[in-house]
């Protein structure tokens, strides 16, 4: 069910409704309608579903307004009508998915995304206009709400995503070389297998959303000794990170993404030794995260194209680490807004530089 834009639920009740509380107080039916869409968050199965029908009784000023899901059963604030004739109201909307009935007693169906997500029950003489604002302010709540799930879904997903991107040649010439060393040097093959489970629990164990720039650290310090380990000579890394930044919390796998793409886009297509450096500090009251690397680098347009998600195929650029940039950075403004993210310096024979900043002290974002 749409609303024209001009045509805000919300507004058109706060303009229509003509009862002496909104006259007092015309804003309060703004609030109110604020209050209704909050409540709807979860649908109309959720626990707010009581206080939303209280909130549109007081909007319509009708004698008691019920609110059912598609089992029919309606959850009511006020006076309900005696005897069965909203059950048989609620079962025709939900059958014929239109309105059924008329003063003191009309039931509206409640269409989300051009589906049946319920039934709005009024009882008593409130204006059928007003009723239809109030079905359409309904519907628009719903719809918020199922967004809103859709996106915290949708961030799961590209959780589950950064995890199942762990590069299959990577982990066999791992595993090749800690093979290669367990005769030679066994010593050297026992603390690289341990920093394979490591990376490999961290990488694919189950998380919390948060976890703290020490863990990170600690990640790419154990992918990059692997690394090490495979390139030999050819890799160099430089790790620093300032004690005051060791316990900032911040999303999971934000760091590690950028790490490996270091590695696999712009030092193992280099020829010759590359350098790798990560640094954390503190600036203020942000956290401030750099990786560099001295590789390939990259054509800057190419760089603004991965991180909004528009990289194309091109060779060697081409990969997982390239989508989890994209991924890393749009979890990163989901969290902190808009002004944060990644940026990237970089051109082609240059080398690359993704800086991360985010506030050291965030509320709700805690490992």
């Amino acid at each position: 069910m749409s609303v024209p834009a001009d045509r805000e639920p919300a507004v058109e009740l706060a303009r229509s409704w003509r009862g002496p509380w909104s006259r007092a107080d015309p804003a309060a039916a703004l609030a109110m309608a604020r209050h209704i869409a909050a409540d709807l968050r979860d649908g109309l199965a959720g626990t707010g579903v009581r206080a939303a029908a209280r909130s549109v009784r007081r909007l319509l000023d009708a004698d008691g307004v019920g609110l059912a899901d598609l089992s029919g059963i309606p959850v009511w604030a006020g006076t309900q009508p005696a005897g069965d004739a909203a059950e048989i109201l609620v079962r025709q909307v939900l059958h014929a998915e239109t309105r059924a009935g008329r003063p003191p007693l009309m039931a509206l169906p409640l269409h989300v995304q051009d589906e049946l997500a319920g039934v709005l029950l009024v009882h008593g003489n409130a204006r059928r206009a007003l009723v239809k604002e109030a079905a359409a302010l309904i519907v628009e709540s719903l719809q918020r709400g199922r967004l809103e799930a859709s996106a915290e879904q949708a961030a799961q997903a590209e959780l589950r995503a950064l995890r199942a991107e762990i590069s299959p040649h990577f982990v066999y010439n791992a595993l090749t070389v800690i093979a290669s060393l367990v005769r030679s040097e066994p010593d050297r093959a026992r603390d690289l297998m341990l920093d394979f489970a490591d990376y490999i629990r961290y990488s694919l164990a189950r998380h919390g959303e948060y976890t703290t720039v020490a863990d990170e650290f600690h990640a790419i310090e154990t992918y990059l000794a692997l690394q090490r380990a495979v390139l030999g000579e050819r890799l160099r890394v430089q790790v620093r990170v300032a004690p005051e930044v060791l316990a900032v919390a911040l999303p999971y796998l934000v760091l590690q993404p950028l790490v490996e793409n270091a590695v696999r886009h712009g030092i193992e297509p280099h020829v010759g030794p590359g350098l790798v450096q990560v640094r954390g500090e503190a600036e203020g009251n942000d956290c401030v995260i750099s990786v560099e690397d001295d590789g390939v680098g990259m054509d800057p347009a190419l760089a603004e194209g991965i991180l909004a998600g528009r990289a194309a195929s091109d060779g060697v650029q081409d990969g997982p680490t390239k989508v989890g940039l994209a991924n890393v950075d749009r979890r990163l403004r989901t969290v902190y807004g808009p002004w944060y993210g990644l940026v990237a310096e970089t051109a082609v024979g240059a080398g690359t530089r993704v800086v991360v900043r985010i506030p050291r002290f965030q509320p709700g974002v805690m490992p």
